[in-house]
């Protein structure tokens, strides 16, 4: 292996290392991106509905809530990093079970 390869290896099993160690902190994050989706659905509805209640009060409020809908790609890349940090959890313990035997 060169070096430059064990450097890309070591930065990328240390960035791992770092997310596993603040998934909770992650998981507050993709809760309040989840929760603060509740209003844009109101809004969304009213949109759709066409009743005038939330929508369309305002130029900013209409613009902070289509804005909520940008910031969905944040959980989503979050759920795949959550799913490969699992993974990558389970593989090394099952070497490491495979080496014990």
């Amino acid at each position: 292996m060169t070096t430059k390869e064990t450097e890309k290896q070591s930065t990328w099993n240390r960035f791992w290392s770092w997310y596993e160690r603040h998934v909770t902190e992650s998981l507050i994050l993709t809760a309040f991106i989840i929760y603060i989706q509740i209003p844009h659905m109101i809004w969304n509805a009213d949109l759709y509905l066409e009743t005038g209640m939330v929508s369309r009060v305002h130029p900013v409020l209409d613009f902070f809530m289509y804005g909520v809908d940008l910031i969905e790609i944040f959980p989503m890349i979050n759920i795949g990093f959550l799913i490969y940090c699992t993974v990558r959890k389970k593989r090394k313990q099952s070497i490491k079970i495979k080496t014990k035997k």
